[in-house]
């Protein structure tokens, strides 16, 4: 059952996407932070729903002023320890808006960022490190924890190879706690004193990029940039490189972000689906609906994805939408006031509300448009093309879903069940049925290497350990339970987070040279679906065997 996946060269357009993929890493694994900061600003600072300026006339005093931070001196009120002032006294909170961007998310990325280096050791001097670089700065620095984090975290790793194997035996930990202190130490001296300064510099040029394009009314241009780069898998790069960093420090002078929308407004998704909904053929016709709920509702952008790429003429429509959503929130005020994500309807109604019912509208109006003229930019390139595409109408939206996996370097269970209703479509019409005898041999001449290693830990990797791999571990456990198999673990991890124990480890195609690499003494399987692999059954049927043979 083990396969081999050579690896191919990726270029510029792969070490993009890994580049991306890492600062994703450092910033979605703390998303459920910045929502909280976002909606404790939402209700409690001064323009917030409960603050003193409040639109709708709720204001909630002393909560609002504790929480969200300020106050008035002229009045009596509760200091920060909750302990009642006498008449006369100056009320003035900290609150949590403001140590929370400041020092709370950006630790939270400095630590993730030298986690995903070297552990929870390269965490902790990434924490240390980066509180010199904020209290070096007078600016949320997002962009100096997600350079100084990964740093740090290098940095350890290479200080702890010079005497790795020399330390006498029971000195260990005096000296794996005093040199990471020591460097932790240093390093956030440079950061307060020669880093802070350049990650000043940077966050200003970056800023001045931004207020020029807003300036002269160039902002719908990124679309001509972000929506190809979401085709391709390359806006984590993007978006969570700039426009979340950048779009957290304008939220937080302004309580909304433009930047938030360009990358995360579902209405060019939308528009597209709804024209291969009404426009398409085949496969593509039939699945579209489906798609709409998992990528409107759910927020799984990558879902379109197989469909602009089978037509790509079909991706000037998403720029042209992209670029009408833009300019929308750009002439009207629209924006967010934390990240939606993922880049749901829902998420983005949250994030939208916050600054006000007006602003609110405007953002579903951005929504709507981009979907609208999507959505006829499509249709005329579709039915331009409808008949030809009838003729060649085949296995090239299987191959489009095929590629836009290709493109993300990984397996998603969305791309999944997007292949599983075309395949269904497709096989209807006897399109498939070669594709799938070829899958089946496939997995039948692979399904005989794996009998010599007892199976009792079973690990789904993929590049972030979550999603698809979830669903494809959750897939594979329900299996093992209906088999009454006992004893056997079923877990998703990250790639990178192999440590060697598993005694079997399935990979999507493209990653099973990597995980080989991490866990060398594991047995490997490759799969091209997460959801509905048939080499599924050949595992449950394995470890039943063992079991049996155990018994």
């Amino acid at each position: 059952m083990t396969t081999a996946s050579p690896t191919k060269p990726g270029g510029a357009r792969v070490a993009v996407q890994r580049f991306g993929t890492f600062l994703s890493g450092m910033i979605m694994p703390n998303i459920a932070a910045f929502i909280a900061w976002g909606l404790i600003t939402m209700l409690f600072i001064p323009a917030g729903f409960f603050g003193a300026k409040s639109p709708f006339g709720w204001h909630w005093y002393p909560v609002s002023e504790i929480i969200g931070g300020g106050g008035d001196p002229s009045v009596i009120g509760w200091n920060g320890a909750m302990t009642a002032l006498s008449a006369g006294d100056v009320v003035g909170y900290v609150g949590l808006v403001g140590p929370m961007i400041t020092y709370l998310l950006p630790l939270l990325i400095a630590n993730t960022g030298g986690r995903m280096v070297y552990g929870a050791r390269g965490g902790v001097v990434a924490t240390i490190a980066v509180m010199g670089v904020i209290v070096g700065t007078d600016i949320p620095m997002f962009l100096g924890a997600m350079i100084m984090g990964p740093l740090a975290g290098w940095i350890t790793k290479q200080m702890d190879k010079i005497w790795d194997g020399k330390i006498k035996p029971g000195f260990e930990m005096l000296v794996n706690n005093f040199s990471a202190g020591i460097l932790g130490m240093i390093l956030a001296i440079v950061g307060f004193f020669a880093f802070g300064p350049v990650m000043l510099g940077i966050s200003a040029f970056l800023g001045g990029i931004v207020a020029w394009l807003v300036q002269f009314n160039l902002l719908p241009v990124l679309s001509v940039i972000v929506e190809p780069a979401k085709v391709l898998f390359l806006n984590n790069a993007i978006n969570h490189g700039v426009f979340t960093p950048l779009g957290i420090e304008q939220a937080a002078n302004t309580g909304k972000s433009i930047l938030f929308l360009i990358e995360a407004n579902p209405g060019p998704g939308l528009g597209l689906l709804l024209a291969f909904t009404f426009f398409g053929v085949g496969a593509a016709k039939a699945s579209a609906p489906g798609a709409i709920i998992i990528q409107f509702f759910g927020g799984i952008h990558e879902i379109y994805f197989p469909y602009a790429l089978a037509k790509p003429m079909t991706i000037l429509a998403l720029i042209a939408g992209g670029a009408t959503g833009v300019t929308t929130n750009m002439l009207l005020g629209g924006g967010l006031a934390f990240p939606a994500a993922p880049g749901s309807i829902i998420a983005v109604t949250v994030a939208a509300i916050g600054p006000g019912a007006a602003n609110l509208l405007v953002v579903y109006l951005s929504v709507v448009l981009a979907a609208v003229v999507t959505f006829l930019i499509a249709g005329v390139i579709l039915r331009s093309s409808r008949k030809r595409d009838l003729l060649a109408e085949g296995d090239s939206f299987g191959a489009a879903i095929a590629q836009t996996e290709a493109n993300k370097g990984k397996e998603s269970a969305a791309l999944a069940g997007l292949r599983q209703r075309a395949t269904a479509n497709a096989a209807a019409e006897g399109d498939q049925l070669g594709v799938q005898g070829a899958e089946a041999a496939d997995a039948v001449a692979t399904g005989t290497a794996v009998s010599e290693r007892p199976i009792h830990s079973i690990v789904f990797a993929c590049d972030a350990g979550m999603g698809s791999s979830a669903m494809g571990a959750s897939v594979l456990r329900n299996k093992i339970k209906k088999a009454g198999i006992e004893g056997v673990t079923v877990v998703n991890q990250a790639v990178a987070n192999l440590d060697g124990s598993a005694d079997l480890v399935i990979t999507q195609n493209q990653l099973t040279d990597r995980a080989r690499a991490q866990s060398p003494k594991s047995v490997h399987v490759s799969v091209d679906n997460f959801m509905n692999s048939p080499k599924y059954d050949e595992v449950v049927d394995l470890v039943r065997q063992q079991h049996q043979d155990g018994a």
